[in-house]
């Protein structure tokens, strides 16, 4: 009996202890609910009910840039974008694999941005595309090609050990999203009706070597493979942001790249006047991202772009058309009070850095 209560206790003392850390850990790690929204995109994918036609992969220059409701709305084009800041490609790889273990899209489009950058330079944008994943072998090889070299794998698989100092450092959001949170994007898609003009940028420096890493051509191509292999259009798309600079040298291995695969590729900077871009009002931050405004015009640009691809019309889905009408709603809403708040303060408090 002795035995018994010791090994009892022993297990109590085990589960208790695990409970306590676990609970710690979910009090510890960021919560992005408050001015840095973007670190809760990737994680919000798993929260869909329905399939998409159409995939979106990169960084900020898609969930900054392209509105899904606009595409529902106007082509009846069903659209997630799985986009997170400074996503590796690497990481749109990994990202990819794992969303066609869920479903197939007719069409995966990738902005070629992160083309010029292999390795990643912060931690913390790893930490806001990787932590959001699911566990997985997508996830844990997504780790193992983006992680710098001060992170460990042991640190992702229990993420107190990377957050037990942030102590000190917890607001208010980390208690009232403690169990739950709220959602913050429109199918990956990153609001905001705050408009700055495009202002002068610093000069255009000349590089000594144009050539994309090599490990990113291979991830290129690997992305393209898979989606050849399921049967889905493989598209390219450059974003019409002004800064950083897209060089022409780089673009044009891009258009190489297309023509030899028979890709679509589309770049927005060069089809700027023709998707009907303000520079003067399209943009929230001085050029570098659309607006609101302006991701609804490269939206109404890319819609028959992605019917070509093999996207369909869903509007005539009825239980589909329901869920994108509360989809609609959300996001009418949302527009609507930065609408007002913009008007009313000439700023948008919830973005609003100390200066």
């Amino acid at each position: 009996m002795k035995r018994k209560s010791w090994m009892a206790l022993l297990l109590v003392t085990v589960l208790v202890s695990g409970l306590v850390i676990a609970g710690l850990q979910r009090l510890l790690v960021p919560k992005y609910m408050g001015q840095v929204v973007e670190g809760a995109f990737i994680q919000e994918y798993y929260n869909e009910t329905t399939d998409h036609d159409v995939i979106f992969l990169g960084d900020c220059e898609v969930y900054e840039n392209i509105s899904p409701v606009v595409l529902f709305r106007e082509f009846g084009v069903t659209s997630y974008i799985r986009g997170s800041a400074q996503q590796l490609i690497s990481q749109s790889y990994y990202l990819l694999e794992e969303t066609l273990k869920k479903e197939t899209p007719r069409v995966v489009v990738f902005n070629v941005s992160a083309m010029q950058q292999y390795e990643q330079t912060n931690e913390t944008y790893n930490r806001m595309t990787l932590d959001g994943m699911r566990w997985s072998s997508s996830k844990w090889n997504a780790i193992r090609a983006s992680a710098m070299e001060d992170e460990h794998m042991i640190e992702y698989l229990f993420p107190i050990l990377r957050f037990h100092s942030r102590w000190n450092q917890l607001e208010a959001d980390d208690f009232r999203y403690y169990f739950h949170r709220n959602q913050v994007s429109h199918n990956g898609y990153y609001m905001r009706a705050d408009i700055r003009p495009a202002g002068d940028f610093p000069a255009v420096r000349r590089l000594a070597d144009y050539s994309f890493d090599g490990r990113a051509w291979e991830y290129l191509e690997r992305m393209r493979g898979l989606c050849q292999s399921k049967g889905i259009t493989f598209i390219l798309m450059k974003a019409p942001s002004l800064y950083p600079v897209w060089h022409e040298q780089w673009d044009e291995q891009i258009v190489s790249y297309a023509e030899e695969h028979g890709l679509t590729y589309v770049n927005c900077i060069d089809a700027a006047d023709e998707i009907g871009i303000d520079f003067a009002h399209d943009t929230y931050d001085g050029g570098l991202h659309m607006n609101v405004y302006g991701a609804e015009k490269m939206s109404r640009y890319l819609g028959p772009v992605l019917i070509a691809g093999g996207a369909e019309d869903r509007r005539g889905d009825g239980e589909l058309s329901a869920v994108w009408e509360k989809k609609g709603l959300y996001y009418d809403n949302m527009k609507a009070a930065q609408e007002e708040e913009f008007a009313r303060s000439g700023y948008l408090k919830q973005f609003k850095t100390e200066e």
